[in-house]
Order: C-alpha cells, then structure tokens, then sequence
C-alpha cells in the first residue's frame, strides 16, 4: 500500500492558519473518491510522542484510492492554502511493506503476511495508538526516556510526532538507517523492550498499530533541509 505524509510549517506568526486548516481541510476530505483513508494531524514539538504541541507544524496522511497516484490524491486547494500561507512543506512518499494492528478500526496500509526480509536501505517506522484514559498518566510518564533513547540510537536518521487528538491519539514516525539498526533499539535495548512489554501487559491502548515502511521519494524541506536525505545520513 503507498500513501503520502506531507508536514507543512507555517511561518511564526500565521500559526493560527494551521489550526484553521484543521477544520476547513475536512470539507475537502469527506466523500473524496481519490482518497481510501486521510488523517488530519498535530505535531509534537521535539520528534516523538510530545505532550507539548508544536503550533507551527501540521501533517496530513493520505491514502490514494485504487488507481490514483499519492501527488493525485492532494486535493488543489491545500496546494492552494500552503502556498498562499508560505508554508515550508516536506512530502514522503511510503510503501507499507509490514506490520499488524488497525487505525480506527480497520487494516488500512493493508494486511500483511508474515516478515519482509527483502527490504535494504533506509526503513520509516510508523509507531501509532489510542491511549487509554486511565493510562495516560503511566504513559506520558514514558516518553521522554524512551525519546531520549531514540534520539542516541545507531542508526536513527530523524522523527517526528503527530496526532489526531492531543495526548489520547499519538504516533512517531521515525526513519531508521536499516531495518536490522532499527529492530536492534525496538528490541534490543532492555529499557525499551521492557516499556513494551507493560503497555501489552497493563493494557495501556484501545487499539494501536506499528507498521514499516520503505521510503519511495521526498521532497520538500522541513526545517531548512531534506531530513531523511541530508548528506550526513
């Protein structure tokens, strides 16, 4: 399944037109027949699951229906609104290449089976869930260790944190410089094997879903650069 994440910035002091595009976007989602599934998101301030937004930085996820190119899906009034706004913005395009778990209810990169041991080169990791309630506050505890540990890790390239709703509906995406690095920090380090193993064993999630993916193209920059294809990566 290919999708698109777009992250746009606005300028200091038009973030206000973010929060706007949040509604108006909406109306030119619904009933789109270019597009199988779209997510309108916030973002964290520091790259990862932040209880701190970031008032300049927006994301929109789109999944092109069948037959429809991911450019095609973007519908021309956002192109419109970002543009007339002075928005930096920063498009990945992805292939879902495995994963498990659903977002709001259905398998929407897919259904895979089993393990994609073909894949070489960089690998993007989308890490998503809907926080129980009453586990919000052993989560939030959470996320800055678990953060910091990301950010050190070999192999990590960049991340970024979105979200539907403020602190309850929560994902990173992260890219990574291969899937072996990536699964050694996911698995490898005690600390964050552990925190995984207590949001399975005390239930801290209503639904979630990680899925891997092998970066197609990007474009644009985000923050001045290319963060994913910057020389230093």
């Amino acid at each position: 399944m290919v999708c698109q994440l777009i992250i746009v910035r606005y300028p200091r002091l038009l973030f206000w037109a973010g929060f706007l595009s949040m509604a108006i976007f909406r109306f030119f989602l619904w009933g789109n027949k270019k597009i199988a599934f779209w997510k309108l998101m916030g973002c964290g301030k520091n790259g990862t699951f932040d209880i701190v937004p970031d008032a300049r930085q927006w994301a929109v996820l789109l999944i092109p229906a069948e037959a429809t190119t991911p450019d095609e899906s973007v519908p021309d009034f956002f192109k419109q609104w970002w543009r007339f706004f002075r928005c930096e913005k920063y498009v990945i395009t992805l292939q879902a290449v495995e994963g498990h778990g659903t977002w709001d209810g259905g398998e929407v990169f897919g259904r895979f089976e089993g393990t994609n041991r073909n894949h070489i080169g960089k690998m993007a990791v989308l890490t998503r869930a809907t926080i129980r309630p009453s586990k919000l506050w052993a989560f939030w505890k959470q996320v800055a260790p678990v953060a910091s540990m990301m950010a050190d890790a070999p192999g990590f390239i960049t991340s970024v944190g979105i979200g539907e709703i403020p602190w309850l509906k929560q994902a990173t995406f992260s890219v990574w410089q291969s899937k072996e690095l990536m699964q050694q920090f996911a698995y490898g380090r005690r600390e964050h094997s552990e925190v995984i193993k207590t949001t399975r064993r005390d239930k801290w999630y209503s639904e979630d879903m990680f899925v891997r993916f092998s970066i197609l193209s990007t474009r644009g920059s985000l923050r001045g650069i290319d963060p994913i294809q910057q020389p230093d990566n």
